[in-house]
């Protein structure tokens, strides 16, 4: 029989299928559907650091007093006390979540900076998770932060929260730095456990006839795994931190391509919404007889396969493939893309 499981932040898994945060995981019976369908973990959805910092601090919502100069937003946010059942509603989730199946819960900070919101993270563990995601999303508009001071307050987050707990630390990232590969080799030296490729940006959209700004919620699609095949590829084998695929995967084959690249576990979410929660039991059965049929025994015969590491010409990671892509390209008749 072919086996499927594989490590992630020291966790035994029995198949790398783990479902990332959604509205989804909001719900216990939802948790254990997908623990039923054979899920190998469950990322709960952020906890906001803004919910932290108004409960305890006092101080607008929006704003971080440790970011001196930040700018504190002027759009109305939601009610963020009540969003996940609010702070001390989150780790009633997550008791009743771990009460409710046997597979790992992994609980998940949106933080910006370092301040009071660390005892959630004690409390966090506290309440039975089994691991901690750390949701990075800060997004700068002052000029006068720079790269370099907004990575470094990534790796002090990263060291301020592993201090205060004991249960593994993941951090979710974005693309948008200069040089992701010193950013998460450092990150690894700071000590995170898992870095998972990558955080999906709602970016809002402009309404041109109210002249206003609209949220704006799109699924992921297959084209969005790309980018992170790129990245896992680069990074694998240059950490101790386990590496995870999160956005634009929908089937068997993105989740093939993923541990091919060199991820420990791949993360669904927007296949679920589309497909339901169901679906991942069938995306399991297809990654065992996919294994079988291409003569592999196990999940972790595959993992790291095509990285840059091991692939005959690492250049196709870099400047080669683009070369080759444009130099390829040929319209036809219709101005539309024809074959060489």
């Amino acid at each position: 029989m072919t086996d499927l499981s594989t490590r992630y932040l020291g966790l035994s898994l029995p198949n790398p299928l783990v479902v990332s945060a959604s509205p989804l995981s909001q719900d216990v019976e939802h948790i254990r559907e997908m623990a039923g369908v054979g899920a190998a973990a469950v990322v709960l959805p952020s906890l906001f650091e803004e919910q932290l910092t108004a409960k305890h601090e006092g101080s607008t919502p929006g704003s971080s007093p440790e970011m001196e100069g930040a700018p504190v937003t002027a759009t109305p946010l939601p009610n963020l006390p009540s969003y996940n059942l609010g702070p001390e509603g989150y780790l009633e989730h997550i008791r009743k979540a771990k009460a409710a199946v046997a597979i790992p819960i992994i609980a998940s900070l949106n933080a910006t900076s370092p301040g009071s919101w660390v005892r959630y993270a004690r409390e966090i563990e506290a309440a039975g998770a089994d691991a901690l995601e750390l949701n990075i999303y800060n997004v700068p508009t002052s000029p006068e932060v720079t790269g370099s001071t907004l990575e470094q307050m990534y790796c002090d987050l990263v060291s301020l929260i592993k201090a205060n707990v004991h249960i593994p630390v993941a951090v979710k990232l974005s693309p948008y730095f200069t040089s992701l590969p010193n950013l998460a080799w450092r990150l690894d030296q700071a000590g995170a456990n898992g870095l998972v490729l990558f955080n999906r940006f709602y970016q809002p959209d402009i309404n041109i006839y109210e002249r206003a700004i609209t949220p704006t919620l799109e699924l992921s699609t297959s084209q969005e795994l790309r980018l992170r095949l790129h990245w896992l590829a680069t990074l694998f084998g240059h950490l101790r931190a386990d590496l995870a695929a999160t956005g634009g995967v929908h089937d068997v084959y993105d989740v093939v391509k993923a541990l091919l690249a060199g991820a420990r576990v791949v993360m669904m979410t927007s296949a679920l919404m589309q497909h339901g929660i169901a679906y991942l039991d069938s995306v399991r059965h297809d990654l065992g007889r996919w294994l079988q049929s291409n003569g592999w025994k196990s999940v972790r015969e595959i993992q790291g396969q095509l990285s840059r590491r091991a692939v005959a010409d690492p250049a196709v990671f870099e400047r080669v493939n683009y070369m080759q892509v444009v130099t390829s390209y040929k319209p036809d008749s219709h101005g539309t893309r024809g074959s060489r």
